[in-house]
Formats: structure tokens, sequence, C-alpha cells
């Protein structure tokens, strides 16, 4: 049985989609293999961040793209949020956002 890719809302679909070619394409790429494997590709592809919250990491000529998701009941990939890396790690005010919008995905049965 294979999973579904879902977002947040349709502007953080827009956002991923308007990552630069080389980014996208390996995004796409990877969702592919999350929708026919499930969410957990392994390093280096996905990470754990703790708590349910997991990161696919995106890397290309053009940079390093991190997208936070989470998964729920019925195989549901729900991407949270996207951000172009900057820094060695990754920074509290982008995990705490898509924390937040994790919690609200956990409480409202939409997904």
């Amino acid at each position: 049985m294979k999973w579904h890719i879902k977002y947040f809302s349709s502007k953080l679909e827009v956002e991923i989609l308007a990552l630069p070619d080389g980014l996208l394409a390996r995004y796409l790429r990877l969702t592919d293999l999350m929708v026919e494997f499930g969410p957990n590709l392994g390093p280096p592809h996905t990470k754990s961040l703790g708590n349910g919250l997991f990161e696919l990491r995106i890397k290309s000529k053009e940079g390093i793209a991190r997208v936070l998701f989470c998964t729920k009941t019925g195989r549901n990939i729900i991407m949270l949020h996207v951000f172009i890396k900057k820094t060695q790690k990754t920074p509290k005010k982008d995990l705490n956002f898509a924390r937040n919008r994790m919690n609200e995905v956990m409480q409202n049965g939409s997904f």
C-alpha cells in the first residue's frame, strides 16, 4: 500500500515548488521514493528530529534545503515547512515553526 504526500497548506506547496530547479528535482525524486517505500528513507535522505518530526534532506548544486514533515495514520506524510539551509545547524525558529504546525496537524483530524 502506497503512502500519500500532503501539505500543511497550499502556500507551503507553492513554496516547495518554487525551489531552484536542482533542489526541486531532488525533492520530487525523494518524495516519489517516500510514496513507494514510506517516510523512512534513512541517511542521508531523511533524519528524525525527535517526537515525530522528521527532515527530508535535499542537496544539489544550488545549495541545501530541508523539508520538515511528520506522519499521521492512514499512511499520510504531512509536509510542514521548507527552508534553504544556510548554517550547519537547523535554526531553532524553523524547528519551532514546524513543531507548532505538527501539533496542529495531530490535534486536527482533517489530514
